[in-house]
């Protein structure tokens, strides 16, 4: 059974993989043993291989930072709704009152943070993988593919929340 505090490292660990990925090849592999208790075993002549996992690991950590924005704005405007957007209750949810439309966002924003922990958690077991994948001996084919379509995706909601701000 998995523990929130598990959760909780494989969520940090996504948070803190693209800065991994600019440094040098022995701390990405030592830090998933010490975060995550996961070794990797190095695989041989890794310059090509090291620039990838660089570039991917990097681009995915963007999607995961815009992500945790995301969940940290939500959260913030829910709990303090009142203050930030409460401008017009008439249309807002959970309106017409500020009560209710208080209620409804301070759900929704707080209520969504385990959904978005978990989220973040699933990008952690991607860096991860993509780790094991590129500078380990062994790993599964499958993070290559989708580190490419969480990026594109990432760039895609990227410019989308951008046109509705």
């Amino acid at each position: 059974m998995t523990t929130v505090g598990t959760l909780l490292r494989w969520a940090a660990y996504a948070l803190v993989a693209p800065a991994l990925a600019l440094g040098p090849i022995a701390s990405r592999l030592r830090v998933p043993r010490r975060m995550l208790a996961i070794f990797i075993a190095p695989r041989d002549a890794l310059a090509v291989r090291a620039t990838v996992h660089s570039m991917l690991a990097v681009a995915v950590g963007l999607v995961t930072w815009f992500l945790a924005f995301l969940a940290t704005v939500a959260a913030v405007r829910g709990a303090f709704y009142p203050l930030i957007a409460a401008g017009d209750l008439e249309h807002s949810w959970g309106g017409p009152t500020l009560a209710g439309a208080w209620a409804v966002h301070a759900l929704l924003g707080i209520g969504l943070l385990p959904a978005w922990g978990l989220l973040l958690a699933g990008l952690g077991v991607v860096q991860v993988r993509l780790t094991r994948r590129l500078l380990g001996r062994d790993g599964p084919w499958w993070p290559l593919p989708v580190s490419l379509l969480l990026t594109v995706g990432g760039v895609l909601l990227f410019i989308s929340w951008l046109h509705q701000i």
